[in-house]
């Protein structure tokens, strides 16, 4: 991922590295320091290179071999420290300081990276619909087209009132992950509904850190939990049992979706956690989080959700087979147990209302939980 970009010698000077302890320095665009993986994460790293200054400016040595020109040393330091991510650095040419800083968390969030992280092809729902997005010219039209056969579908299904009321639910849902983007400053593209899928909200713009993958993740289930907690009080002030079975069904939804399973939001979280903390407990947490996707699947019959968790072993596999060279700046200790203790509160508060309106007496209400202790 990238560390640092400064100017150096009217040119850009460029820091890649990864968690492994490899460092790559670019300048210009050339490679021209490299060291390689230290168990010693913490150390104070040195890069130094030579420069020839010629009266066309600044060029590499070894691309004038036979020339003498005036010779520049160049020199950074680094301190660079993961968890929590702090990177001091310090500049000196010929031995006179020229810089030194200090790069944090929010730096890494807000920067756009010089060569933009590639996506490993792989299979993947949300991967496959942007593309499909991005062939078709008029975007308005087609979340009309969509939501026109979304409304048609559950209508068909249903009814035409469940069918606005789930598709509310999940606009609700989905606006919680734009309102993230926006707040990382990502534009969007806006919210898409998928007719038996439910939704996706997209944005063309990749993130940079952990912590960013796991706000915009929860956001979304966090939303539906407001939304449904806007219907229990709403239930409460008129009676209307219509607004306790949007509150109970869709604190269901937004519990189905933070299963431990990509690519649905919880194995999103599940996955920046655990990749933070270890890259061997991280593969075990993703096993074990398909396991439980394997059994839910086997219980319910749900082809659908044996799809999602196949899509999200090979995103696991990916994860692994590319964790050295991830571009996402990890979570650091405190960010791991904040976002535990989100996902934790928010499935517990979904399980709550679920568990309250099941206590009602109501048939109806009750299912949700039915389905939970099957």
């Amino acid at each position: 991922m990238e560390l640092l970009k400064i100017e150096c010698l009217g040119k850009q000077l460029r820091l890649e590295g990864s968690m492994a302890g490899w460092q790559q320095l670019f300048w210009d665009g050339q490679l021209v320091s490299q060291q390689v993986a230290s168990a010693d994460l913490g150390a104070v790293r040195v890069h130094q290179f030579e420069l020839q200054f010629e009266r066309q400016g600044a060029v590499a040595a070894e691309d004038h071999p036979q020339s003498q020109p005036e010779q520049i040393q160049v020199l950074l330091e680094t301190e660079l420290n993961w968890q929590p991510f702090l990177l001091r650095y310090r500049l000196l040419i010929n031995d006179e300081p020229q810089l030194d800083g200090e790069r944090h968390s929010k730096d890494i969030e807000q920067q756009i990276p010089e060569i933009a992280p590639v996506n490993t092809s792989k299979m993947s729902l949300v991967g496959l619909a942007s593309l499909g997005f991005k062939l078709l010219k008029s975007a308005k039209v087609i979340k009309v087209v969509l939501a026109g056969a979304s409304m048609a579908a559950y209508s068909w299904l249903f009814s035409v009132q469940f069918a606005l009321a789930l598709l509310a639910c999940l606009v609700f849902h989905e606006y919680g992950h734009i309102r993230a983007m926006k707040y990382f400053g990502m534009k969007t593209k806006g919210i898409y509904l998928i007719p038996f899928l439910g939704g996706l909200a997209l944005s063309d713009e990749k993130i940079n850190t952990r912590w960013q993958d796991v706000v915009i993740s929860i956001m979304g289930p966090t939303f539906g939990l407001l939304l449904s907690l806007a219907c229990l009080i709403a239930y409460w002030v008129t009676g209307n049992i219509f607004l306790a079975g949007l509150a109970t069904f869709n604190a269901l939804l937004n519990l189905f979706n933070l299963l431990p399973i990509l690519p649905l939001d919880g194995g999103h979280i599940l996955k920046s956690i655990s990749f933070s903390m270890n890259s061997v407990a991280g593969l075990v947490a993703c096993v074990i989080g398909a396991a439980v996707g394997v059994y839910v699947s086997y219980s319910f019959g749900l082809a659908l959700l044996g799809f999602l968790l196949l899509i999200g072993s090979l995103e696991i596999v990916f994860e692994w087979r590319g964790r050295h060279q991830s571009h996402l700046l990890p979570l650091d200790r405190y960010g791991q147990a904040f976002s535990t203790v989100w996902y934790l509160l928010t499935v517990g508060s979904l399980v709550a209302i679920i568990w309250y309106f099941a206590s009602s007496g109501d048939d109806m209400l009750a299912l949700p939980l039915k389905i939970l202790q099957s």
